[in-house]
């Protein structure tokens, strides 16, 4: 009980924190909110210091942000969010409209991840624990929702009409926003669980269970349940991400979702709308994470109790192809060598948007300037940051994670934050620098591998080898150094670097908001971003900068078959 108090208030406290870091957006920003708030409501007007003036007393400016603060949290408990600074509406029915759509999307984005996760599995259970090829998968994962949003709303929205592509007025309306969001979600859901199979297949209950003659769908199903704990943390960060964090899909369908409002409300300093949406968010979070832990329980049961789990770390694939990494490496590096020579800001606007040729072999953008030398110098600063990033991430999600009492409101807390509201707090906080973005994707990236190595964590100590090491005296050091970390660290790296792309296309698309990238920078989020409204033109100018990001995610998943090898040889080895 003392622990369940503790942990309330460690949430509280976060959340408050949170809630005021919102409310104080706009003075640590060192911006003027009245001069926001008027552009907000009209452009063309003049922001003579008369008119400044009056739209300071009208939302009490003067009287500082801590007043507002105050006022705005008193009038919750009777469920008054206060009204808009630019249009005067009620918030409180804005943003659970809002979050109404929002959870209908995330609810139909789900459904169709579970789907995407099944498929990605569906070879792994069928032969019984051994892993299957990685790389379709990989691509998956890779793909920017944004782009699969695009090319869902162009080809299947416009061109076959199959689907409404724009709006929101019914069940029809929800499908192609649904799968922009769910199958890349589920790529990377149904890797997670694809890692941890062949751990649950090598568990003496499977040996036993063919024995009494079980069927294979059967004993798959049980493998399946068996992982799905370890797996359930990181599905609550996913279900809040996917509600708060689809600001590019809402926007490009035209979906009022709490993203697009919350993007909205922080963009034109609408603090009462931004608090209500962060807050809603915050709420979401700590359901999704108490849910997930309450759904971890079950499935486990008495066992995690009576620490008599056995461990759920498989040995490695003795017919995985080493070779696959490295092609697809060469292939990423031949890229690289292949553009560095040519100058990715030469001009000719006599070739506009022409098809690939031997000269130009990824074509030319809407400018003239070559495409394979634009992806080649992006991929220099992008790889390497998204590298660096992912790293400090890793190790701060495992040392975090290894504190589960410390860091899981602080996860929850965190990835309650949608990363466009994360990249104004840094900038508001840093500076508008060259290393904002990073640190804004830095911010948030650690979150579901601290998720992760908790889950991980929890089971591994009560499995029954680690209860027979501490009852040969084995102190916590030595569990920890000898025994724990060994068999959580493989699979958490795994996962560092199945999001590598992530990390790589999240910090390249700031240029969207004005944090990262500027033009000319040839960034492979901003290459995206300025290609995307040709992509039915010149698909060739969307479709280079995003094969050479499936291509890095290919790379970084089937190189994970080398960590779960090292792995499993030093834990044979111990």
């Amino acid at each position: 009980m003392p622990h369940r108090t503790t942990a309330l208030l460690w949430r509280a406290l976060l959340t408050a924190a949170l809630i005021c870091a919102v409310g104080l957006l706009p003075w640590l920003s060192r911006t003027d909110p009245a001069l926001t708030v008027l552009k907000a409501r009209s452009a063309e007007r003049d922001p003579d210091p008369e008119v400044l003036a009056a739209v300071r007393t009208q939302l009490g400016l003067d009287k500082g942000p801590f007043h507002l603060l105050g006022q705005w949290l008193t009038g919750l408990p009777r469920g008054d969010a206060g009204r808009s600074w630019i249009s005067g509406a009620e918030v409180t029915p804005a943003v659970l409209q809002a979050l109404g759509a929002s959870l209908l999307l995330m609810s139909a984005a789900l459904v169709v991840a579970s789907v995407t996760a099944g498929a990605v599995c569906a070879r792994t259970l069928r032969r019984t624990g051994r892993p299957a090829g990685r790389t379709g998968s990989a691509v998956l994962a890779a793909l920017p929702e944004f782009l699969v949003a695009s090319v869902l709303a162009t080809v299947v929205g416009v061109r076959l009409g199959w689907l409404p592509a724009l709006g929101w007025y019914g069940p029809r309306w929800v499908a192609l926003p649904a799968l922009a969001l769910g199958v890349p979600a589920g790529a990377v859901l149904g890797r997670l669980l694809d890692d941890l199979l062949p751990g649950a297949f090598a568990e003496p209950w499977v040996r036993a269970g063919v024995a009494r003659g079980l069927s294979g769908g059967r004993i798959a199903r049980h493998a399946v349940r068996r992982c799905l704990p370890g797996l359930l943390p990181n599905t609550g960060l996913f279900v809040v991400g996917l509600t708060g964090g689809a600001v590019a899909v809402e926007q490009i369908f035209d979906i009022p979702g709490l993203g697009r409002t919350t993007l909205q409300a922080a963009l034109a300093q609408d603090l009462p709308v931004l608090q209500a949406g962060t807050l809603a968010l915050l709420l979401l979070a700590a359901g999704a994470a108490g849910l997930a832990r309450l759904a971890a329980r079950l499935l486990v049961g008495p066992a995690l109790r009576a620490d008599a789990l056995p461990s759920l770390h498989g040995p490695a694939d003795p017919t995985a192809r080493r070779t696959r990494p490295v092609v697809l490496g060469a292939l990423l590096l031949g890229v690289v060598a292949l553009g560095l020579p040519r100058d990715p800001l030469a001009l000719d606007t006599g070739l506009r948007l022409h098809h690939p040729t031997w000269a130009h072999p990824f074509g030319t953008d809407a400018l003239g300037r070559d495409l394979l030398a634009r992806v080649a110098h992006g991929a220099v600063d992008t790889l390497l940051l998204a590298l660096a990033i992912s790293a400090v991430a890793l190790g701060t999600g495992v040392l975090l994670g290894l504190a589960p009492r410390l860091s899981g409101p602080l996860v929850d807390t965190v990835n309650a934050v949608p990363p466009v509201l994360a990249a104004l707090l840094v900038t508001a906080v840093a500076g508008n620098g060259s290393g904002t973005p990073a640190l804004a994707v830095a911010v948030l990236a650690w979150t579901p591998l601290a998720a992760h190595t908790s889950a991980l964590l929890r089971q591994e100590r009560a499995t029954l080898h680690v209860t027979a090491t501490r009852g040969l005296g084995a102190g916590r050091r030595h569990l920890l150094r000898h025994t724990l970390l060994p068999a959580v660290l493989p699979p958490v790296t795994r996962h560092a670097l199945l999001r590598l792309p992530g990390v790589a296309l999240a910090l390249a698309s700031l240029g969207f908001l004005g944090l990262g990238a500027q033009p000319p920078s040839p960034e492979w989020g901003l290459l995206l971003a300025e290609n995307q409204p040709y992509a039915e033109r010149a698909p060739w100018a969307v479709l280079a900068p995003a094969a050479v990001l499936a291509l890095l995610g290919a790379l970084a998943v089937t190189a994970s078959g080398g960590v779960r090898a090292a792995g499993q040889g030093k834990l044979a080895a111990r």
